[in-house]
């Protein structure tokens, strides 16, 4: 929040709860409950903390505490809000020295059982023993961090206690460094070994990303000699250097009270967190903290050559991808780190962005590169300008385009205009109310407060805003940092990767190298001890166990009563049907519309995507994108066009589908939000053929290398593609059949007949006769957003509409079974099975079915046995779809195998109470996660769910019985197999014989 960075973390590295973790999306004030450390002052000592300062932060409506502890040196951030979302957080300094992993697999080990909470795994059981909106943990660069987050007092107070344990007091056992890291194992199907661990085959997955390769290798290179030439998550070939002594010495040295970051953010009170925090380190004392190169000596310019993976199905001569990185400013050095940032915004991103005329629109490359954008990850941050899909000759080109922008930035500075819509973007996002914003506030101080600056300095938000506007008007203020930084650089990077087909096959080749070497060193005996382990490993992993140790709430503890949320219905436009929600919004209005044009022209399905990304890039008739692009920084917190398939409440077959589209604005621009709304939907121009195809390159490489990252996203959709006409949608949407039409239309030379659909979708959609709006606002706001809606409509579009046979007159549910294979060295699999409609009796048996599933059988089976990364069970209860799945899994085909089994494990088990009642409270934590005020009340504008249907769904989860489990189960995921679908994207080595069918991209 404090730092608008320009770029994602792009580093290899990777958190704990891939298989379940949820996520919430917006704060829920707490009403009058009241400071939570009334009378805390500086100097003042409680529970062996002393309060180092205390600090409002008006802007945000907090109060920031800073306290450190007496005896070991622990530091504490507290920040007190009306929020009823708490968040916890505690994390250490855990810089590395080699590349073995060791922070990221000490992260997975040190949440398997405590001294206090002695069971396999205590945070995967306490996510279905709790009602959080938020349980994770992640490896970063240099730190490790543990948060949490909930609305429940006594929820808080036991996750705060497990996750305590669990840092100061965990059990390390080495049959769990097994399972986590990495271990060699006997091949099941051939004898023959490999290797397993959950860390180990999730890291073989995240290096099968060509972008994410390319960023973690480009950053290993600029920085030699620091901690940062090392990946902190672990390169598969140095994990199975990491022993188990190595693993708890490293614990004994980092996770110490010494070297500890605790955060805590909302409503509950501060004391009793101080006192437990205090007990729980009561043993320790104060020690160093581990000394760790950060700081890198200037080599002056270099040029480093690596080879990669292919990132398309296009030819490789054109998949090259090279970057250039300067080294930047100290982090600790806020201002200037927030300078840099907008300046970075500047320099990139959007179509008004210098970098973007240079590199994007010349159509020398598809895309920047992962890597590019400024990066205050470092203890020296890096500023990264990159392009992507350019051939090998090009190199001396895109160089040269670089340093010429630089020098016209140098010269010329940026348009004052661009500025103002920077800061104005920056100001907007702190008054946007969002539900996880005590967890957006941790992340945006995290970094800096792990280098030693003071955390408060990041949310002081509209000081470096005031700052910087000061500097600018000063004059050459941009200019400056270009003849610092750019345009002499005494560490500058060239960094190239070049496109290798046969990288996968290389990866397996070391790997069996690794593999040979591994057993030739530990001959005979050293292979029978492995054996003994791997059976010690399968008894532990098939215990049953006792978990009366761990805290758990109750039904007790859910509301019984779902959240309601007023609204009122009205017209606008004389016809078009308006939603309307009147709340505190904190100055803002939310607009929010969909064009349904039911289940007509599937045909055009296919370039909805498309066509929603060129209402934002090509421009219109009259204005270039990048005039456009500058008022909507100005006057709103952007614009955004998406593809909206939505099914039929009451039956499968019926679905709702065209396009959704919103914005939002601080309330003095109410007017100018419509205006530009209207300009995109009416006027945009599609025969931009220069800026069209530059699109098609960007989308077609970047959604290809979303299917490395999001395997089991696309097996989920391409397994169910058969079974509904939603999924049938979601699959040429943004499935693997996007994929493939977004890479043969890019390989078109005329794009005419492409614009001519673009006209043809852009005529259907946009339809005042299909429109319905979404209005949140506050109450002396409603008159202004009427009165500029009703002018919206009265110009946008009207006609009978018209168009093909219904799809559901066309659709049949037919099973399948679909192999895609991908130029990766990892697996998704997916199973789908078609089932009820939402308003169904079953539907809720089903949802709580998938919640019982996931834990007490699949987790095991997929992650701690077969290694995968993640997997389980969900159900989507408005698609009507039951779905297994797995995540970076080293055997898919015996995941499936898995799916099936864990069915009839149920209609076997004796289901206790226990198991149940965490079934639904995992249910519940879902249902209860806070919403953004944004989002209060769409449940009915785009799904037509009303409070009522949400209260008689939930009356019905309470009521689910062991019979209901195993009922549903007989009669959906095991006596219709024709309902059911298969399918694994993966490594084309999977021996997949036997009736599947391949799902080429070409």
């Amino acid at each position: 929040l404090a730092i608008a960075c320009d770029r994602a973390h792009s580093r290899l590295f990777t958190s704990t709860g891939a298989s379940g973790a949820r996520i919430s999306e917006a704060p829920t004030p707490a009403p009058g409950s009241g400071a939570s450390s009334v009378g805390l002052e500086k100097g003042q000592e409680t529970h062996g903390f002393e309060v180092e300062d205390v600090q409002a932060v008006p802007e945000l409506k907090l109060k920031a505490i800073r306290l450190r502890h007496k005896r070991t040196g622990a530091e504490w951030l507290h920040i007190e809000r009306e929020d009823s979302n708490s968040v916890f957080s505690i994390g250490f300094n855990t810089s590395v020295e080699d590349s073995t992993g060791v922070p990221h697999i000490l992260e997975h080990t040190t949440l398997c059982g405590s001294e206090r909470y002695p069971v396999r795994d205590p945070f995967f059981k306490m996510m279905n023993r709790s009602l959080s909106t938020f349980m994770n943990a992640w490896t970063a660069h240099d730190y490790t961090q543990y948060p949490f987050s909930t609305q429940n007092s006594q929820d808080y107070e036991n996750l705060q206690s497990v996750y305590l344990d669990a840092v100061f007091q965990p059990k390390l056992r080495e049959v769990d460094f097994r399972q986590e890291g990495w271990r060699l194992e006997r091949s099941e199907r051939d004898a023959g070994w490999g290797i397993k661990g959950v860390v180990y085959n999730e890291m073989k997955g995240a290096f099968s990303d060509a972008g994410s390769l390319f960023a973690t290798r480009a950053e290993q290179q600029m920085f030699p000699g620091t901690t940062y030439q090392f990946v902190s998550g672990g390169d598969p070939q140095a994990i199975t250097d990491l022993t188990h002594e190595q693993l708890v010495a490293f614990h004994r040295t980092r996770y110490h009270p010494s070297n500890a970051r605790i955060y805590s953010y909302g409503n509950q009170p501060l004391a009793p967190q101080l006192e437990r925090v205090d007990r729980a380190i009561a043993s320790h004392t104060r020690q160093p903290l581990a000394a760790v190169p950060m700081d890198v000596s200037p080599f002056g310019e270099k040029q480093v050559t690596e080879f990669g993976p292919v990132e398309s199905v296009g030819s490789v001569d054109k998949q090259t991808k090279f970057s250039i990185s300067y080294l930047a400013n100290d982090l600790r050095n806020v201002f200037e780190t927030f300078s840099m940032s907008v300046f970075s915004g500047l320099l990139l991103s959007g179509t008004a962005a210098p970098m973007h005329k240079a590199l994007i629109d010349s159509h020398i490359g598809s895309d920047y590169t992962s890597n590019t954008g400024y990066s205050p990850f470092t203890r020296q941050t890096s500023l990264t300008v990159g392009l992507q899909g350019i051939a090998d000759k090009d190199i001396p080109r895109v160089e040269q385009l670089v340093g010429e922008t630089f020098a016209r930035v140098r010269e010329d500075g940026f348009e004052r205009k661009r500025v103002e819509a920077a800061l104005a973007s920056v100001e907007l996002a702190y008054k946007h109310k969002t539900a996880n914003f005590g967890l957006q506030l941790m992340k945006s101080v995290s970094t800096g407060w792990f280098h030693g600056v003071n955390p408060v300095e990041y949310l002081q938000v509209s000081d470096n805003v005031a700052r910087l506007r000061a500097a600018v008007e000063g004059g050459r203020f941009f200019e400056g940092l270009v003849d610092k930084y750019f345009a002499d650089s005494k560490h500058k990077l060239k960094f190239v990767m070049l496109a290798d087909p046969k990288h996968s096959q290389r990866l397996d080749q070391k790997e069996n190298e690794l593999i040979q070497a591994k057993l030739a060193a530990l001959g005979s005996k050293g292979l029978a001890e492995v054996d003994s382990k791997n059976k010690i490993l399968a008894e532990e992993q098939a215990k049953t166990e006792d978990l009366a140790a761990l805290p758990t709430l109750t039904l007790a503890d859910v509301d019984e009563k779902a959240s309601r949320y007023a609204i009122d219905m009205g017209v606008a436009g004389e016809s078009v049907p308006v939603q309307w929600r009147t709340t505190s919004t904190n100055g803002i209005s939310y607009l929010r519309v969909i064009n349904d044009v039911r289940e007509k022209h599937p045909e055009l399905w296919p370039y909805m995507p498309l066509f929603c990304e060129s209402l934002t890039y090509l421009g219109t008739r009259t204005r270039d994108m990048a005039e456009i692009e500058t008022d909507m920084g100005l006057y709103t917190g952007g614009i955004s066009f998406s593809p909206f398939v939505s099914t039929d409440l009451d039956n499968l077959g019926h679905i709702a589908a065209g396009i959704s589209f919103g914005s939002h604005c601080l309330d003095q621009h109410i007017e100018p939000m419509y205006r530009l709304v209207l300009e995109l939907v009416g006027e945009t121009q599609f025969d931009n053929v220069g800026r069209l195809r530059a699109l098609l390159n960007a989308m077609s490489t970047n959604m290809f290398n979303d299917v490395a990252d999001s395997g089991h996203a696309f097996a989920r959709r391409l397994a169910a593609s058969t079974l509904t006409p939603e999924m049938h949608a979601n699959e040429s949407l943004s499935g693997i059949s996007q994929v493939r039409f977004l890479s043969g239309l890019a390989r078109l030379q005329d794009l005419t007949p492409v614009v001519e659909k673009l006209r043809q979708v852009q005529s259907i959609i946009f339809n005042r006769l299909t429109m319905r709006a979404a209005v949140t606002t506050n109450a002396g706001s409603t008159d202004d957003n009427q009165r500029a809606l009703e002018q919206l409509i009265a110009q946008y579009p009207q006609y009978e509409a018209n168009g093909d046979a219904d799809l559901s007159a066309k659709f049949g549910v037919v099973g399948s079974r679909a192999f895609c294979p991908l130029p990766f060295a990892t697996n998704y699999a997916a199973q789908a099975t078609r089932t009820v409609p939402f308003t169904h009796p079953d539907s809720v048996k089903l949802q709580v079915l998938a919640k019982f599933l996931t834990p007490n059988f699949l987790h095991r089976e997929i992650r701690e046995r077969n290694g995968a990364y993640g997997g389980g069970a969900t159900y989507s209860a408005q698609q009507g779809v039951f779905s297994f799945f797995s995540y970076r899994d080293p055997s898919p085909l015996q995941t499936i195998e898995t799916f099936t089994r864990s069915v009839k494990w149920l209609l076997n088990h004796p289901v206790e109470d226990r198991e149940l009642r965490e079934a639904k409270l995992s249910v519940f934590g879902d249902l209860d996660t806070p919403l953004s005020v944004s989002e209060e009340g769409m449940a009915y504008f785009t799904a037509g769910i009303t409070d009522d249907v949400r209260q008689e769904r939930r009356d019905r989860f309470f009521a689910v019985t062991e019979h209901d489990l195993k009922d549903v189960a007989q009669r959906y995921l095991v006596a219709a197999p024709e309902q059911t679908s298969l399918a694994v994207i993966g490594e084309e080595g999977l021996d997949m014989s036997g009736d599947w069918n391949r799902v080429q991209l070409q």
